[in-house]
């Protein structure tokens, strides 16, 4: 599916901005997974509750005004195009976690990825049927 190709409103941006968001964790979480015996190795994330707010402002935003504002912050921006730049922070919790028990962090890491796929089908579902819309009202 072209991500950036399916931007035409702004509940379409918004879903588009949460697969791109949900793909770039996945990658960050499996990450930590086969690192786990690397040495020295940091678990990272990304800023999940900040990336939350930021979602919340700018649907009410939409809702009362009808536009979409995504405002950067230090670890999350908003480019042209629908583009996303996301800043990997240090993983505290995981990193306290994976020294005291691997299993248990394995596990951590695991429930994230379920949780982060879950969201990822969701948006991506909402945006196959806005496409189909789309294609039926163009027919």
């Amino acid at each position: 599916m072209n991500l950036t190709s399916l931007a035409t409103d702004n509940i379409t941006e918004m879903l588009t901005t949460i697969v791109k968001f949900t793909q770039t964790r996945e990658k960050i979480l499996i990450k930590n997974i086969i690192n786990v015996h690397s040495p020295g190795f940091v678990p990272q994330e990304l800023e999940v509750d900040e990336f939350s707010i930021l979602l919340n402002h700018a649907i009410e935003e939409h809702v009362r005004n009808q536009r979409l504002v995504l405002c950067d912050t230090e670890n999350i921006k908003f480019g042209a195009g629908g583009s996303l730049e996301l800043k990997p922070i240090v993983d505290v919790q995981g990193e306290k976690l994976l020294l005291e028990n691997q299993d248990e962090y394995i596990e951590w890491q695991i429930d994230k990825l379920w949780e982060n796929l879950l969201s990822q089908k969701v948006a991506a579902e909402l945006l196959r049927q806005k496409e189909d819309e789309f294609a039926q009202i163009n027919c």
